[in-house]
């Protein structure tokens, strides 16, 4: 089997090649005494691994940084790969509505990008992103750590870490470019790999995300991939549609980036400029260690990225059909497999939307009527005026009952 490399997590600035087992999510269950409620699972965790694309904005932390993870040899059953760190935090002084209208993306996501649940929480709740962004996100639950904990059981399956220095961005970005090579390489020869970074621009907009899993079905003629997903349920429930139509975006998101990163050449003067890399950056010592052994003679950060191109021109455009996977957090039954074609102009349509949030084109919306539901599971409540007005006249009503 292939080796690959992973970054574990050294201090607040680093964090786990795989996102799924960082707290992302909001996966909640409704409450199990009321008959009409529905589990809900806001976002996906696969993502924030990836989210230190903020890296850059960092850079005057980075040669503080302690050990950041690379794999040692281990029996074949495994592979390695390597992670990055995420984006401190940004200072907020703003409350909702105080404000004038801004700039999210240029406000928190400056030389970062976007991330793919960047994209399906906003789709999840305009509000709540908007939210989230300027007073911080909520603490994990119980059922958040579970999925967590089960992506990342899945992930030691294929990936091992350990723990290597390293002294710059660039050499972080270096290390999620190698581990796309070495993932995309196991993928090629074993028919499955998971927790692949990916990177690419939608309508000028820099986009990053980590794709849960890639397989490559056994007996078909042809090489395409499929792109898969799997979500963890705490209750043997179906998912809504809602959270049906999340999971799509976010699966459809996966494959805008790697169909991008296959067809187009990346653009990297652009990706230079825009997270404020040099490319002639000199690799450390132990950087180039672990890229030569992996048959790669790599002096400088460029060109790692010339190797990554060459990579993508290999590759096969991944298949037309998605696949969700919902599996029961107790024992990781399967409770449903999902199949669903790419829908690029629903696809383009939605990630406009989300951009006119992000670009401050327009106000985040509240959820609809018909989705009203998901407000019981939010951490907001409290300050959120739709919430507010609803309690505001339901005490109202409870009122006029007294008096009547």
């Amino acid at each position: 089997m292939s080796r690959r490399v992973a970054l574990k997590a050294g201090d607040d600035l680093l964090m786990d090649s795989a996102s799924s087992s960082t707290p992302s999510s909001a996966l909640v269950d409704a409450d199990a005494n009321n008959t009409n409620s529905i589990p809900i699972e806001i976002v996906s965790e696969e993502e924030m691994a990836f989210l230190e694309a903020a890296l850059s904005s960092a850079r005057h932390v980075i040669s503080a940084l302690p050990s950041v993870a690379f794999p040692q040899p281990r029996p074949a059953s495994s592979l390695r790969r390597c992670a990055a760190s995420p984006p401190p935090a940004s200072d907020i002084e703003d409350s909702v509505g105080s404000a004038p209208r801004e700039s999210f993306l240029r406000r928190f996501r400056s030389k970062r990008g976007l991330t793919v649940t960047d994209v399906t929480a906003t789709e999840w709740c305009e509000k709540q992103m908007e939210y989230v962004l300027l007073h911080g996100k909520p603490k994990r639950t119980e059922a958040m750590k579970a999925g967590s904990d089960r992506h990342a059981q899945l992930e030691k399956e294929v990936i091992e870490k350990v723990e290597i220095r390293i002294k710059s961005v660039e050499e972080s970005w270096a290390i999620k470019f190698m581990n796309f090579i070495v993932g995309t390489n196991q993928l090629l020869f074993e028919g499955l790999t998971r927790e692949l970074p990916v990177i690419g621009v939608f309508e000028g907009i820099w986009m990053v995300g980590v794709i849960d899993e890639i397989q490559i079905p056994i007996n078909e003629a042809t090489l395409n991939p499929i792109l898969v997903d799997t979500k963890t349920r705490r209750k043997a429930t179906l998912p809504s549609e809602a959270q049906k139509r999340n999971a799509r975006l976010q699966l459809m998101c996966y494959k805008y980036l790697w169909d991008s990163l296959i067809a187009e050449q990346f653009p990297a003067d652009h990706f230079f400029s825009y997270f404020n890399l040099n490319p002639q950056y000199i690799l450390s010592d132990v950087v180039r260690q672990y890229i030569n052994s992996l048959g790669f003679d790599a002096k400088t950060f460029e060109d790692v990225i010339t190797y990554f191109r060459n990579t993508c021109c290999l590759l096969p455009p991944s298949k037309e059909q998605l696949l969700l996977r919902y599996e029961l957090q107790s024992d990781h039954s399967l409770l449903e497999e999902y199949y669903f074609s790419y829908d690029i102009s629903w696809f383009k349509s939605q990630m406009n939307e989300t951009l006119k949030i992000w670009l401050g084109e327009r106000e985040a919306k509240f959820v609809s009527e018909t989705e009203k539901w998901k407000c019981q599971f939010c951490k907001f409540t409290a300050i959120c005026p739709m919430t507010a007005t609803s309690r505001k006249g339901e005490q109202l009503g409870e009122q006029a009952d007294r008096l009547s």
